[in-house]
């Protein structure tokens, strides 16, 4: 059961985005947490709708950044124009400046403006012509990449890559779901009639809520151990850092919170793992041969690791 502010979410953004429910959830998930998402899926399946949606939704200032092989890091982060009226030069502010970010193809960019907007996801700040400029609280962003096409694209690296909470695939609606879809849009754009549901004041509130979601010390070492998993396993070469170890803890902390309760489950950590781990482990060329994928060792590390007692779950 979803806590009640979170369903009148979800319910407001399922009546534009058909059937996407847990990806509507995992996406709160992380504005909640204080991190951000990858969307990653081919093109059409309503990356983008989603991102547009969530912040009609949310009483927040959104941006959208369309990115181009062309575009630069000042493009982002704003500038500093000189007005003559007062002889002095003035901040422009980037589109940055706001509170959700629409980054849309994040990967047609140079990795020079990927890495503006990145260093902007972890510090919370950009620097222009010497002067740090705070984002606005709460900053979001949700970045949307298209895994299929390569021609003209900049793929993320690992260690940029590491900077997203969550990477979640939206994935092709069912039959009935995309006859919903042709109904829904036939003669209008259910878009425009949407309401928000919630203000900025309280998401901040929510956010500090999430931070006080009790872990007990069984749960805290079946996310290390799973993490540990990743970094041993023959199959990968890259496991999990420390900071996916910490990105874990808070997105199930998160997951918790808009399931109604103020503690973690073990199966709260299993249901944000491959989402946060997924985009974090490397495999080897080997185990890519073999057909291997990141999502499925997960999931095998997760049928092999022994999971905390009920009793351990409520210990300090």
């Amino acid at each position: 059961m979803y806590r009640p502010t979170v369903q009148s979410i979800i319910t407001v953004i399922e009546t534009v985005i058909v059937g996407k429910e847990e990806v509507i959830a995992k996406s709160l998930t992380a504005l909640l947490a204080g991190g951000h998402v990858l969307l990653e899926d081919v093109p059409g399946v309503g990356k983008t709708m989603l991102v547009r949606t969530f912040s009609r939704a949310i009483d927040l200032d959104f941006k959208r950044i369309q990115f181009t092989p062309d575009m630069l890091p000042s493009d982002l982060t704003g500038i500093s124009m000189y007005n003559q009226k007062t002889r002095e030069f003035e901040y422009r502010p980037g589109p940055l400046m706001g509170n959700i970010i629409l980054a849309d193809e994040i990967n047609r960019t140079s990795p020079k403006t990927q890495s503006a907007l990145l260093e902007a996801m972890a510090e919370r700040s950009v620097t222009v012509d010497g002067e740090l400029k705070v984002l606005p609280s709460p900053f979001f962003v949700m970045a949307t990449q298209n895994p299929i096409e390569h021609e003209g694209t900049y793929p993320l690296p690992e260690a940029q890559l590491d900077r997203f909470l969550l990477k979640i695939e939206m994935g092709y609606p069912t039959f009935n779901e995309e006859i919903t879809l042709l109904s829904r849009f036939e003669k209008e754009e259910p878009l425009e009639a949407l309401q928000s549901v919630i203000t900025k004041q309280e998401v901040e509130l929510m956010q500090r809520e999430v931070r006080d979601v009790h872990v007990s010390s069984a749960v805290k070492q079946y996310i290390v151990r799973l993490v540990h998993e990743s970094r041993k396993d023959p199959h990968t070469y890259l496991g999990g850092s420390p900071r996916a170890t910490l990105a874990l803890m808070k997105a199930a902390q998160a997951w918790a919170y808009i399931h109604n309760r103020d503690f973690v489950l073990p199966d709260d950590v299993k249901a944000m793992a491959t989402s946060v781990l997924g985009h974090r482990v490397l495999l080897t060329a080997e185990a890519r041969y073999k057909g291997k994928s990141p999502n499925q060792l997960i999931q095998d590390w997760l049928d092999t690791l022994p999971v905390p007692m009920d009793r351990e779950v409520n210990e300090v």
